[in-house]
């Protein structure tokens, strides 16, 4: 298959796996060994930036109303050098309050989880159960009475750590956001819509971190075609996922996605010892 398809491809499965609670960096690592791609632009640092613009447009156009609002709140709260009762201002603080435990390991620790578990793909497999396992017990333990602007800072601490996981590929940054959500009691659609607001400053994050490693870049005509596919297939693929997810949880549990995590485990360790 020709690279840009390659990169459309891996675009759209950024995009939709991004939000769907599945794990967007165990499919990243998983499909490409499994399909046999190779090409060493899918793992470039050019590429990865393109997937995170990808997923944060997405998030920018879908939730741009909100964010807006956000924004404008914490500034102005840092004007008026306080938060009050504004309801967009705590919100926009508990956001923050969200970033920091991802973004301090993160920084420490992002390169060593981008290669080491591309060679060690059994763990992903590992990390795939026991992020289902999490998911399938919040769903449990759910009481979902409380509503997005219930949110304190008890729930902000408790799922900003439950998103520095997602640095382990398999756990899903959507999908421990969303348990951790159901697990201080925030309705599903609360949980996933608090777990997308608090993604688009760690990804927008995450892109520029990544993006110092471009300064030297000299890619070819194709990898501009082909990083164009990527961006395109992400943005794409994130809108569609963010609205489905939002509309699904409204009425359904989060039970497909335990089942999908399991199955893509299972194929994961046959695949290693069928090597």
């Amino acid at each position: 298959m020709p690279l840009v398809l390659q990169a459309l491809v891996i675009g759209i499965v950024q995009g939709l796996t991004e939000f769907l609670p599945i794990s967007s960096s165990a499919h990243l690592i998983v499909v490409p060994q499994v399909l046999g791609w190779n090409d060493p632009f899918l793992n470039s640092a050019s590429f990865d930036v393109m997937l995170h613009a990808g997923t944060l447009v997405a998030l920018l156009v879908f939730f741009r109303r909100e964010l807006v609002d956000l924004l404008a709140a914490w500034l102005a709260s840092l004007r008026d050098r306080r938060i009050g009762t504004d309801p967009d201002r705590r919100l926009a603080w508990l956001i923050v309050v969200t970033m920091l435990p991802g973004a301090l390991l993160g920084v420490g620790f992002e390169s060593f989880f981008d290669t080491f578990f591309r060679q060690h793909i059994i763990l992903v497999a590992l990390f795939l159960t026991v992020g289902a396992g999490i998911l399938w017990l919040a769903e449990q333990l759910a009481f979902l009475q409380r509503g997005l602007d219930n949110v304190n800072l008890r729930d902000a601490v408790v799922i900003g750590s439950a998103q520095a996981l997602a640095l382990l590929p398999g756990f899903s940054r959507s999908g421990m956001t969303i348990a951790a959500g159901l697990y201080t009691g925030l309705t599903r659609e609360a949980a996933a819509r608090f777990s997308f607001l608090m993604a688009t400053p760690i990804i927008a994050g995450a892109a520029a971190w990544k993006a110092r490693e471009l300064l030297h870049a000299t890619p070819s005509s194709t990898d501009i075609v082909a990083l164009g596919a990527g961006l395109l297939g992400a943005t794409v693929a994130g809108l569609l996922a963010i609205a489905f997810l939002l509309g699904y949880l409204r009425r359904h549990t989060t039970s497909p996605f335990v089942a999908e995590r399991l199955v893509l485990a299972a194929l994961v360790v046959v695949f290693v010892l069928s090597r």
